[in-house]
């Protein structure tokens, strides 16, 4: 009984001393609590903010391709005489670009990049196609966008004649989860081939028979230059 007087005693005591302590330093315990609820209520706040921000960019990214459009159909109606200001407002509308993307991140900035890709191409100007491509796989990383922005930059390199940065472009495609990686690895051999490189050829469509064999199109057509090389 006595044992249980003594256990309740310490039991009472160290209570005593905790609650002491606490009310001793209560004001640390607030200053830290409002620190956590500030942290937490910043990300909260900075996460909603970011959201508004992307789905505000995304609306802007939609005016310029409502105006691309615009511009591409008058300029595909325009006559001789207003073809200058037809260029005017294309030129117009990449300089809205450019702007943009320097301030845009995200997916937003992806299809701006995107847009001024696709522009460029409409004008052929492959090398600047090719930047812009290169871009918008940077701000697409690890969407839907990012191979795509690939590939289209690789058939740019070859609208320029640069053979080495298209292979490079379409081995990073191949890396990707991307429904036209198998096209990407038949480009490779096909690039090879047209340096005449046939070791390399024969390898880039012996890999695409490995990774891709369920593929109707582009294993029947890698079969069909592995036959050809080999003979």
């Amino acid at each position: 009984m006595a044992k249980e007087k003594s256990q309740k005693a310490d039991e009472l005591t160290i209570n005593e001393k905790l609650n002491d302590f606490i009310h001793k330093n209560r004001m640390k315990f607030f200053i830290g609590l409002v620190a956590v609820i500030a942290i937490i209520a910043g990300a909260v706040v900075t996460t909603s903010l970011r959201d508004r921000l992307q789905e505000s960019g995304l609306v802007q990214v939609d005016a310029f391709e409502r105006r691309f459009s615009e511009e591409m159909e008058f300029f595909a109606e325009a006559g001789e005489s207003e073809i200058p200001a037809r260029t005017a407002g294309i030129s117009a509308l990449l300089e809205d670009l450019e702007a943009f993307q320097r301030r845009a991140f995200g997916f937003a900035s992806a299809r701006a990049y995107s847009l001024s890709a696709e522009i460029y191409w409409n004008l052929k100007d492959w090398a600047e196609a090719e930047k812009a491509w290169l871009s918008a796989a940077a701000a697409a990383k690890n969407s839907y966008l990012e191979p795509i922005s690939l590939f289209n930059a690789a058939v740019a390199a070859e609208e320029q004649g640069n053979v080495e940065s298209a292979l490079a472009h379409y081995n990073r495609v191949t890396a990707l989860d991307f429904p036209g990686a198998a096209r990407a690895q038949f480009s490779i051999g096909r690039l090879e081939e047209s340096r005449h490189n046939t070791g390399a050829a024969l390898e880039a469509y012996r890999n695409l028979l490995g990774r891709w064999p369920e593929d109707p199109l582009w294993t029947n057509l890698a079969q069909s230059r592995i036959i050809v090389l080999s003979d």
